[in-house]
This record gives structure tokens, sequence and C-alpha cells, in this order.
């Protein structure tokens, strides 16, 4: 049994000994208005004290103390998680913190699977309460959706795949949270809401849901389209979190990862672009990505290349090596990233987890791995994916070198891989086949000469990801 499934039996069973109310002292009537959820900026902070993938998280948070912290910070909309067992929450928490700050908007967050539940929330002080998709059938969320309407509520309808968004398109709730962590496992990727985005086609207010552990974090679904954010530990563990977090809003469109998870993978990145012809002919074969050097290198890239090829529909991304502790960029990409001639920073050098996202954002991390201690130090960078490239103490990349197929294996078990060094035309089949990675980078076995492309070769590179791909 997946770990959503279980605290949703235990939820039922629990209803069936002490009714819909969890056996708390609910009023008969609601005391306090309800009061708007949808408010700018969309922050909504959660009072949480454990969960099943962080354990014990403030097992002695007081509900009350908690929302004070979130009203003193500027915040006016709070989830309240009420479950018991597994986030030892109660419908106490959410009538505390309803009668004390009776203006703050109160979301209840439960696996609320009935009608009643509703009701109960509505009597409780809920101003919203959170359905989620997964475990209802599209009668009992259209049911419960008109329900909480019906009472002047709003819900937040949470949704994890294509499956969840076609019973969301029934009632096309004004607020849609896709969350990023898997509920059957509690794991989170980052880009699960990125990839849905795409698919929900009504009219609706994006919140993004789960992972949103830094500032960094928040940059993301900010810069990607999505109006709002619900967290829960990191703000619960650190409240001065919120002001990072509130100086981001309203976002800044940022085109890089929304666009690339808009496409399904894999995806390809052609790197070591020079010339104005090699890249309009990647894009017109279906590369995904180009990557343009800026260190030293025969296949660095001058500035004046990106702008004349500014007009060429295609992700590209600047390809820089800094030194540790520099935390400055290279003044000619930071020029080209804000005029968006690039769309994003691959960082190929010594820089450390927490120097990245103070030079450049968009950006990834490219690690070269030689042993399984740099594999296992892939977790420790803050962006969606880190690009593994073969190690050489000649260069950064360029080399032609592979990594060993161990490490790749090693790699690929902590989840979505992207793959550089040594692929070209006659491996990349072997490499798709056997390995499935989200995206491969390839330079130098596409060449004729150092930093000049052969369309021939890049042709049959990228038709070998596709043909392995459609033959899935």
């Amino acid at each position: 049994m997946d770990i959503l499934t279980e605290i949703v039996e235990k939820r039922k069973n629990m209803v069936t000994q002490t009714g819909f109310t969890m056996g708390e002292d609910v009023p008969e009537e609601r005391e306090v208005p309800v009061v708007p959820f949808v408010r700018d900026p969309l922050l909504v902070c959660e009072i949480k004290r454990k969960s099943p993938s962080k354990g014990d998280i403030s097992l002695r948070l007081d509900a009350a103390g908690q929302a004070e912290q979130y009203y003193r910070k500027g915040i006016r909309s709070v989830s309240v998680l009420t479950e018991p067992n597994y986030f030892a929450g109660s419908l106490s928490d959410l009538i505390r913190v309803k009668r004390t700050f009776p203006d703050l908007a109160v979301l209840r967050k439960d696996f609320l699977f009935s009608k009643e539940d509703v009701e109960v929330s509505y009597r409780a002080g809920a101003d919203a309460v959170l359905l989620i998709a997964a475990i209802l059938d599209e009668d009992a969320l259209e049911t419960m959706y008109r329900k909480a309407k019906g009472l002047g509520m709003e819900v937040l309808l949470e949704v994890h795949d294509e499956n969840d968004i076609t019973k969301a398109a029934g009632v096309r709730p004004v607020l849609t949270g896709i969350n990023a962590r898997d509920l059957t496992t509690f794991t989170i990727d980052l880009t699960i809401p990125l990839r849905l985005k795409p698919h929900i086609t009504w009219p609706t207010s994006l919140i993004f849901e789960s992972g949103i552990l830094r500032e960094e974090d928040a940059a993301l679904p900010l810069s990607s389209g999505f109006r709002g954010l619900l967290i829960g530990e990191a703000v619960v563990k650190n409240s001065g979190l919120i002001d990072e977090i509130l100086s981001l809003f309203p976002g800044t469109s940022r085109r890089f990862w929304t666009r690339l998870y808009g496409a399904r993978p894999p995806y390809v990145k052609i790197c070591g672009i020079t010339r104005e012809d090699d890249a309009y002919h990647a894009a017109d074969a279906g590369a995904d990505i180009l990557g343009f050097v800026f260190a030293p290198s025969p296949r660095m890239a001058e500035p004046a290349l990106l702008e004349k090829i500014g007009n060429c529909d295609i992700l590209k991304v600047a390809v820089v090596v800094t030194d540790r502790g520099s935390r400055e960029l290279d003044g000619r990409v930071r020029g080209l990233l804000e005029r968006g001639l690039l769309d994003a920073v691959q960082f190929h050098g010594d820089e450390r987890p927490d120097e990245c996202y103070t030079m450049a954002f968009p950006y990834y991390k490219a690690l070269r791995i030689r042993d399984a201690d740099d594999c296992k130090r892939i977790s420790d960078y803050r962006c969606p994916r880190v690009l593994i490239d073969a190690f050489s103490s000649a260069a950064r990349g360029g080399t032609g070198k592979q990594i060993p197929h161990d490490l790749i294996g090693e790699v690929q078990k902590a989840g979505p891989l992207w793959l550089a060094g040594g692929m070209g035309p006659e491996t990349i089949s072997e490499i798709m086949q056997r390995f499935t990675p989200e995206l491969v980078d390839a330079s130098s076995r596409l060449e004729s000469a150092p930093g000049e492309k052969d369309p021939d070769k890049v042709n049959a590179f990228i038709d070998a990801v596709k043909k392995v791909h459609q033959s899935r």
C-alpha cells in the first residue's frame, strides 16, 4: 500500500469511529464570516507539526502562536493541517487559529472525501478546503466542490498527474494546486508542476505546492507562471524566510524551465556553437537547447553571435566556468541574460551549491564525475537538474571522454538523468536504450573541426535520440 492510500484508509476508519468531526468539539454553527482566500501576494504558509517524509518538524508547535508569526510577517492566507495520525494536526488547531485571527483566510488541509467533511470544515471556520483529485472520483469531486462554493468557501483543487487534471477540468476551479511531491512515495521533483502546467487549459490561479525550502526554490515557480505558493516545513522552522520569498512577488517571467518542460523528453542540447549557420541548423534539426561557451576553449563564443541569432526560436544557454568563492558572473553573460538573448546559465566550474543562484537565474549545474563520491555530490546542488559530464584534468567539457557506465548507473538511481560526455551518432542509441536519459548534451563528436558542427552528424545524433524514444 502506498503512503497516500494508507493515510486515506486510516482516516476513513477514524471517521467511522468518531464521525466527521474526528471527535473534536466543532461548533454547530459557524462563528465568523467567510474571508476571501485569494489575495495578493498569494503566499500560503502552513501550520504543520510533522509529515511522513520529514518526520517531526515541530511537535510542540502552538497553532495560534505560529499563525501570529505569519500574521506579523504580513501573511493573510494560512493552511492548517488537521490530519492527526501522520501530521499531528487537528480541527481544534483550525478553530483556535480562526478565533484568534478572524481576518486570516484559513485553508483546511486534510484528506477529505465527503461533502460532510466540507460542512464540518465550514463550521470549524475554514475559508477554503483542499480537495485532492487523486483520492476522489469525478462525482465526489464535483459534489464536494459545489458544496464548498455554495457555502461561500474557496477550493484549492490539488492535482498530481494528467488524470487528476482531467477530473479537475470538470469543475474548472478558480485555484489549482500542482504538487511537486509524489504522494505515493512522498519524494519531491520540482519539475512535476512545470510538466503538468501546460495541460491546465481553463482560467485558474496556479499554486505551487511542496518542495520549497529556500528563496531559490520559490524563484522557480514564480518565474514560470505560478501565481502563488504553499509552503510548510521551511516557514515553520524559519519564519524569516517569508521576507525573502515575499520579495520575489510578483514573479518575473523566465522561460527556460517552463518552456523546456512544456515539451516531452528526451531533450537534446547541442553545445559549443560558434557559428550562426550551426545554430539555425541545430534548431531546425530538432534540438531543444543550444550551448555557447564563455570560457577559454576552442569553442568559445562571441557575444555578437547571440545578437545575430536573436530570432532563432530555441533555448540558449551560456556555459561558464567560475572559481569557487568568486561570486562573479562574466559581465558579457550577465548582459546577454538580462536582455533575453540567453535563457539560462550552465555553471561548469568549481561553484559551490550556495553560490550559483546568487550569480545567475535561471541556471543549472554541470558536475564532472570521476568516482562514486562525485555522484553523491549531485544532491548537494539546489537546481532542479544537474548535468553530469566526464572528468578530465585537461579541460572542462568538450573532451570527447565518456563517463564509465557504472557511474552513470549510480547517478540514474537518484532521479532523471542529464548526461554529457563523449556522445555522438555512433554511441547515442546504446546510451538511450540503456539509461533513458531525460537530456543528452553533445559537442565535440558532432564536429568537423573544433567549434564547427557537421550538419550530417548533428542530424544523425538527433534522429537517433528520437528514434529510440519513439520505439518505446
